[in-house]
């Protein structure tokens, strides 16, 4: 069906107004149109995302329908429990496409479990295990900017879905056509009791399981800390602030972002892991005693910090903040003598190896995995299948997430804010700050400079862009990269380790990923990888050097050749 097509049959479906008035208005437009109608969107292992819309091609209540369809129709066929656990945040129709999934659920007989407010990805999450669910959504598309929302799938373990799962999904989808009227209304589900909304018992079980990753916690009053807190007008206001309150942090909130707005309007790019995320923040902290600025994104699940640096402040990167929280976890437990035999700590394989060396000082294995939490929930799951996950200490990646406990298998910024303010603390009944504590680390390993570069595509072949960027990276590999040789590289997509210079190869030991790294010896890597819901490709830089300087001297250099 060409564009023009899809187009016209949109036009002739029994449709509200509202959106049949939207479709009027882009009859004229071409690229809109091939934009909208010139492919559906697509269902991978995360779900989906886009921009919402009408259209095959945009995020609205029939593409999330059949998405929804698609996963009841996976979960009815297996023997795993027939109930679903549903969140959402503070997105527009975020709400709306929840109980969209939910009627879809039901129609099939499945017990749905929806939460009656906002919830942020990692309570989802916690709730599928809690609940006993065999599958789980959450409406988010993270930190996306406002006309953006998504559909995030999970498993019976609380994870991300898995490929084979995905795939099964995606099949049942392509055979379920557009515009099946519901049943019944989701309040007729509700008064029946096949969808019910999750008790507040289970807020306050997450709560206690979160306060229980607590290292010690008693020292967040004694030092009376003083935390700057954005929620970004999303999920996190709620929890975030009430571990806060039983914590005895003193928090000053940005009240321009504390309560939900889809448009974002102090934010129009609400991702933490940008400096201009925390803009807002900066303003309230030169107003108040602040020793540590945080900011969770719409869905809470990744957290960033800054904290004052002389007469400004200085945002902490996600792989600084992920090594500070490992050392400072380490380090105490090492002292607390709690560090079980056999202990792993896990990072992304886009990570900072930093965190290798400051894993390897404290005698724990480092694990690093392909990119995506759902790889770090798969390790907790392999050890809790051997009654092992107490091994597990600490889980990060680069894009500003993290773990510490078992009770979810997804990032949690809910935990992460609760350990920087208990680090925070720490540093400061020294007379310390986390500023003090970082340059300590570089001091101690080397710096560590990372920087991601993100190739954004344009056109309706720039997937197709964006795989033949890797294939000519495959084919014409540098033997060196700002002045770095380049020593082994690493092909994730054949499951490949090479050494350069002994020629020798050996298998990665991780599942096949379209991911290519070049490692500079100890000076170093650059990974490659396509997104895999956009159509960019990223490169991951890391430059080590004695000092800032000559980090900063080298990544130029790795980035300007890059570029080229």
């Amino acid at each position: 069906m060409s564009y023009m097509e899809n187009y016209e049959f949109w036009c002739n479906a029994e449709l509200p107004a509202a959106v049949k008035t939207e479709l009027a208005a882009i009859a004229d437009n071409e690229d809109e149109l091939k934009s909208r109608f010139g492919s559906d969107l697509q269902f991978g292992t995360a779900g989906m995302r886009g921009i919402m819309g009408a259209g095959s091609n945009r995020l609205n209540c029939y593409t999330v329908r059949r998405a929804a369809q698609g996963m009841a129709a996976w979960l009815s066929s297996t023997a795993l429990p027939q109930k679903a656990a549903i969140g959402y945040d503070s997105r527009h129709n975020s709400q709306l496409f929840a109980e969209v999934c939910a009627v879809a659920f039901a129609e099939k007989g499945i017990s749905v479990y929806l939460y009656d407010r906002l919830a942020p990805t990692p309570m989802l999450s916690f709730a599928v295990r809690k609940l006993g669910c065999g599958c789980g959504i959450v409406i988010s598309a993270s930190h996306n900017s406002g006309e953006y929302n998504g559909v995030k799938c999970y498993g019976p373990d609380g994870c991300q879905m898995t490929d084979e799962p995905a795939a099964i999904v995606t099949e049942k989808i392509s055979t379920i056509p557009y515009f099946v009227p519901e049943v019944k209304s989701f309040d007729a589900y509700l008064s029946e009791g096949l969808i019910s909304y999750i008790d507040d018992s289970v807020w306050q079980e997450y709560y206690a399981v979160v306060l229980n990753e607590a290292v010690a916690p008693e020292i967040i009053k004694k030092a009376g800390l003083n935390v700057v807190y954005t929620p970004l007008c999303g999920t996190g206001n709620e929890p975030v602030r009430e571990i806060f309150k039983r914590l005895g942090v003193n928090a000053a909130i940005v009240s321009c972002q504390e309560q939900p707005d889809g448009d974002f309007k102090t934010c129009e790019y609400p991702n933490p892991e940008t400096d201009a995320a925390l803009a807002e923040s900066y303003k309230v902290a030169d107003s108040v005693s602040c020793d540590v600025i945080l900011g969770t994104d719409p869905d809470c699940d990744r957290v960033a910090i800054a904290v004052p640096d002389g007469d400004s402040y200085r945002k902490l990167s996600g792989n600084e903040l992920g090594c500070l929280l490992m050392d400072y976890i380490l380090k105490a437990r090492k002292a607390q003598n709690t560090i079980p035999e056999g202990a792993i700590v896990v990072r992304s394989i886009v990570s900072s190896p930093l965190a290798d060396r400051i894993a390897n000082y404290y005698g724990v294995t480092m694990k690093a995995v392909l990119t995506g939490f759902k790889y770090i929930g798969g390790e907790i799951l392999a050890l809790e299948q051997n009654n092992e996950e107490d091994k597990f200490v600490f889980g990060y990646e680069e894009s500003c997430g993290y773990l510490k406990g078992t009770y979810a298998r997804d990032k949690d910024a809910v935990v992460a804010s609760m350990l920087v303010c208990e680090m925070a603390a720490a540093l400061k009944l020294q007379g310390k700050t986390i500023m003090d504590a970082l340059n300590a680390l570089y001091a101690k390993y080397g710096y560590y400079l990372a920087h991601v570069q993100s190739i954004e595509l344009k056109g309706a072949d720039a997937m197709e862009k964006a795989a033949n960027i890797m294939t000519e990276l495959r084919g014409a590999a540098p033997k060196a990269i700002g002045g770095a040789v380049v020593s082994e590289i690493v092909d994730y997509k054949a499951g490949t380790r090479t050494n350069v210079i002994t020629a020798s190869v050996t298998d990665t030991g991780l599942p096949r990923s379209n991911v290519l790294e070049f490692v500079l010896g100890e000076k170093g890597s650059v990974i490659a990888r396509p997104s895999g819901t956009e159509p960019k490709v990223k490169f991951y830089y890391t430059a080590v050097g004695a000092d800032s300087a000559s980090a900063k001297e080298l990544l130029d250099a790795m980035v300007q050749q890059m570029s080229v």
